[in-house]
């Protein structure tokens, strides 16, 4: 069960999630992983359909979340979540590869039978920060020199739904742990790697959603995985 932590000044302002009749302060932190176990979190692995004995890519080792890297899959919280703040701590632990965390996550399988309906925040070495739209889109500024010609952008298989990140060298070294944090308010996204804004849309297809781990290829290791709920004061 997630549970709100204590604050040494608790904000009189309360405002409703919009999920599970919940109500929360502004501010309030919830922890997503409990360094234990996979608790409020299911995963969806397609090659566990026809072969029952493939392994779970995501498991618990000395109180970190791993994503093993293969078979491919999500690991995708039981919960939704809405106008909040993700950070959380990651790094590759032997080769550098593929993974990424998905947000405003809704329909499973939607692209190429594998990929949720969401809006990747790419964790691939080298291209951290990336957006890449998965059947929902956001816009960016530049959106033309950044994505490409408007006549090739789309959210499905063959279009062009990457989006590069605004930074380059943002990433720590191999075997370093990388710190994010990612922003989603209403239809808008931020995302933050190591302290520095590398990313930012807008006009998101989507608000709200769960939130997805991936295994995608390569092994890494994630931990202090916290949400905190926002609203803006001039609202």
């Amino acid at each position: 069960m997630l549970r709100m932590q204590p604050k040494a000044t608790l904000i009189i302002l309360l405002f409703f999630s919009g999920f599970g009749n919940e109500i929360w302060a502004q501010g309030s932190k919830v922890s997503l992983f409990n360094g234990k176990n996979l608790a409020g979190w299911h995963w969806d692995v397609p090659a566990l359909d026809s072969n029952k004995t493939e392994r779970i890519p995501f498991m618990v080792r000395a109180g970190k979340l791993v994503s093993l890297g293969t078979p491919g899959g999500h690991l995708i919280t039981d919960k939704k979540y809405k106008n909040f703040r993700l950070s959380f701590r990651y790094r590759f632990t032997d080769k550098p590869g593929n993974c990424g965390i998905l947000v405003f996550v809704s329909t499973p399988r939607s692209l190429y039978r594998m990929f949720p309906r969401s809006i990747e925040i790419q964790m691939m070495h080298e291209n951290a920060g990336d957006f890449w739209c998965i059947q929902e889109d956001i816009t960016v500024p530049d959106m033309e020199n950044r994505r490409g010609p408007r006549n090739t952008w789309g959210v499905s298989e063959g279009k062009a739904r990457r989006i590069p990140n605004l930074t380059e060298g943002t990433e720590k070294p191999l075997g370093e742990w990388n710190n994010y944090q990612i922003e989603c308010y209403q239809n808008s996204i931020k995302v933050w790697l190591n302290g520095v804004l590398v990313n930012y849309g807008f006009n998101a297809t989507a608000s709200d959603g769960q939130i997805a781990l991936q295994s995608e290829g390569a092994e890494v290791e994630f931990e202090n995985i916290s949400l905190e709920y926002i609203q803006r004061l001039s609202e």
